[in-house]
C-alpha cells in the first residue's frame, strides 16, 4: 500500500510538471514570440482552456503527499517554506494576468499583463527547478527527522547551492522547450515558425548542458538524458511537432520520476547524516488511512483524468497566429 501511494504521488507530480510545464513555457514565450497583439493573443489562447485545469494536479499532488506521507510533507514545508510561498504568489500573479488580460482593450494594459505573465512564469520555472534539485540533494534533517536551523537561513540556505542554481537553470530551459514545442504544435503562421526555432535552440542548449554535466560528473546518466533533446531538435526541424512535443513531455516525465526515485526507499535525504534520512516507511500514514485514501482516489482520480482528456480533445485544433481575411 505504501509503494502504491508513493507511485501515485509521483504520478501526480509528473502530470503537474508536464502539463503546467508547457503552460509556464507558453506564458514566458508569448510576449517574445508575438510581434503584435494578434500574435501574442494567439499564443496565449493555446493554453486558455487548459491552464487552470492543469493546476488541479498541483492541488492533487500536494493533497496526496499530505494525506499519504504527512511527515514528508511537513519536512518539505518547514525546510522550503519561503520558496514555496513565493511559488504560490507567482502562481497567483500568473492567474491574474491570464484572467484580467482580456478585461481591457488598451494596448498598455495588455502589454502589462503580458509582462506580468512572462515574469511570473519564468520565476515559477526557476523556483521549481531549484526545489527539485533540493529534493535530490536533501535537507538538513536531524535525528528526529525534522529540519534543523532557525530563521531565514533554515529555508533559504538549501537554494543557495550550486545544485539548486543548476536546477533552476534547467527548470527554465525545460519550460521554454516544452512551451515552444506546444506552441509549434498548437499554432499556425509566424508563431508556429518562431516556436519551432526556439524549440530547436532550447533542445540544443539543454542537450549541451547535459553533456557538460556528464563530463563533469563522470557518469553516463546525463549523457543518456541528452538523447531525447537531440530527438526533439531533429523532429522539430522536420516539422513533426506532435512527435517533438511527445518526446519532450516523456523526457520531462522521466526526469521528474528520476528525481523522486533517485534514492530508492529514501524520500528525503539528510545532508547531515544519511542515517537521519526520511524513508517511505517513516513518512507514510497509517495503514487504515491509506486504505481510506484508496477508496477516495478510486472514485475521484479517474473522473479527473477523463474530464481533462476530453477537454484536450475538444480544443485540439490549432490557433491561427496569422491574420485571416474576413
Amino acid at each position: 500500500m505504501v509503494t502504491f501511494w508513493f507511485a501515485l504521488v509521483v504520478l501526480c507530480w509528473v502530470l503537474f510538471f508536464v502539463l503546467e510545464g508547457f503552460d509556464f513555457g507558453v506564458g514566458l514565450l508569448a510576449a517574445f514570440l508575438g510581434c503584435d497583439e494578434h500574435e501574442r493573443a494567439a499564443a496565449i489562447r493555446t493554453i486558455g482552456p487548459f491552464w487552470d485545469g492543469n493546476e488541479v494536479w498541483l492541488v492533487a499532488a500536494i493533497g496526496v503527499t499530505f494525506a499519504a506521507f504527512p511527515d514528508w510533507y511537513a519536512a518539505l514545508l518547514s525546510g522550503l517554506y519561503l520558496p514555496l510561498v513565493a511559488l504560490l504568489l507567482l502562481l497567483a500573479i500568473r492567474g491574474v494576468a491570464l484572467e484580467f488580460r482580456g478585461k481591457s482593450d488598451g494596448a498598455r494594459w495588455r502589454r502589462g499583463c503580458d509582462t506580468a505573465l512572462a515574469a511570473s512564469s519564468g520565476g515559477i520555472a526557476l523556483l521549481w527547478g531549484a526545489v527539485l534539485a533540493v529534493l535530490t540533494h536533501g535537507l538538513a534533517l536531524g535525528p528526529d527527522r525534522e529540519v534543523t536551523g532557525s530563521g531565514l537561513s533554515r529555508t533559504l540556505d538549501p537554494l543557495l547551492t550550486p545544485a539548486a542554481a543548476a536546477g533552476a537553470a534547467a527548470g527554465l530551459v525545460v519550460a521554454v522547450l516544452l512551451g515552444a514545442a506546444f506552441l509549434a504544435l498548437r499554432t499556425t503562421g509566424p508563431v508556429r515558425r518562431r516556436a519551432r526555432r526556439v524549440c530547436i535552440a532550447a533542445s540544443a542548449l539543454l542537450g549541451a548542458g547535459l553533456v557538460a554535466a556528464a563530463a563533469t560528473s563522470g557518469t553516463a546518466t546525463p549523457l543518456a538524458a541528452a538523447l531525447p533533446c537531440a530527438a526533439v531538435a531533429l523532429l522539430a526541424r522536420d516539422r513533426r511537432e506532435a512527435a517533438a512535443f511527445a518526446v519532450a513531455a516523456f523526457g520531462v516525465a522521466g526526469a521528474v520520476t528520476a528525481v523522486f526515485t533517485a534514492h530508492g526507499n529514501v524520500v528525503l535525504p539528510s545532508t547531515l547524516d544519511p542515517a537521519w534520512s526520511l524513508t517511505l516507511t517513516d513518512a507514510a500514514a497509517t495503514a487504515s488511512t491509506l486504505r481510506l485514501l484508496t477508496v477516495a482516489g478510486a472514485i475521484i482520480l479517474p473522473g479527473v483524468l477523463v474530464y481533462q482528456g476530453f477537454s484536450y480533445w475538444v480544443f485540439r485544433r490549432r490557433v491561427a497566429s496569422e491574420r485571416v481575411p474576413s
